[in-house]
């Protein structure tokens, strides 16, 4: 991933592309080509609801080459074992700072290990400290899912001027949260509020135009 926000280009947050839960491997790829040639993208992450693994491992194939071929580093949800072995650049877990360490040990200095820490502060330090690139705090909207517990504006705000591990703000984005958000994350990872829309570059350009609004 990249540096802080403070350190960045005109203190704008990056994108941090997510993928759908469910690819249809005949279509998403162009989709994903025409959004990476349309937006600036700092990391995309593979995030599949399957378990499968060779659906797993023929939907990296694809996304890894689209990634790869316009320099975007690509990550995996949750299969930290898969990384090497797919040729990818990381792993994303999503359970705070339980097994960074371990994941960190296995994958090397070189490896992106990313941790979602829900809007813990708590799981967000301890994460940092154990050797995460980047700490995800979601959701950051509004959502009908989980217990209602939001990562709110001040947690953003908080961590972009205490500590230097760059902070991610994800989950339910819309115009409004990403307009308040811009000034205190260094990037924002959006995917699901993109794909299920008939144009998800054109979409995602209307999201990314609230960090200037």
């Amino acid at each position: 991933m990249a540096q802080n926000t403070q350190e960045s280009e005109m203190d704008r947050p990056q994108l941090y592309l997510v993928t759908p839960p469910e690819i249809e491997l005949s279509r998403f790829p162009i989709e994903l080509a025409k959004v990476l040639d349309a937006h600036e993208t700092a990391c995309l992450r593979l995030s599949l609801a399957t378990t499968d693994e060779d659906r797993i491992m023929r939907a990296a194939d694809a996304c890894r080459e689209v990634a790869h071929a316009r320099d975007v580093p690509i990550v995996i949800s949750e299969h930290a074992l898969l990384v090497e072995r797919l040729g990818l650049d990381g792993v994303h877990l999503g359970d705070g700072a339980r097994r960074v360490r371990k994941t960190r040990d296995d994958l090397g200095a070189d490896a992106i290990v990313g941790a979602y820490c829900a809007a813990s502060r708590h799981d967000g330090m301890n994460a940092g400290e154990v050797g995460a690139d980047y700490v995800s705090f979601g959701p950051a909207g509004a959502t009908p899912l989980g217990d209602g517990t939001r990562a709110e504006q001040d947690l953003f705000a908080w961590w972009s001027q205490m500590i230097e591990v760059p902070v991610v703000a994800e989950g339910a984005l819309d115009e409004d949260t990403i307009r308040a958000l811009t000034p205190v994350t260094d990037f924002f990872a959006i995917g699901e509020e993109i794909w299920r829309t008939e144009d998800p570059a054109a979409t995602l350009a209307r999201l990314l135009s609230a960090m200037d609004a």
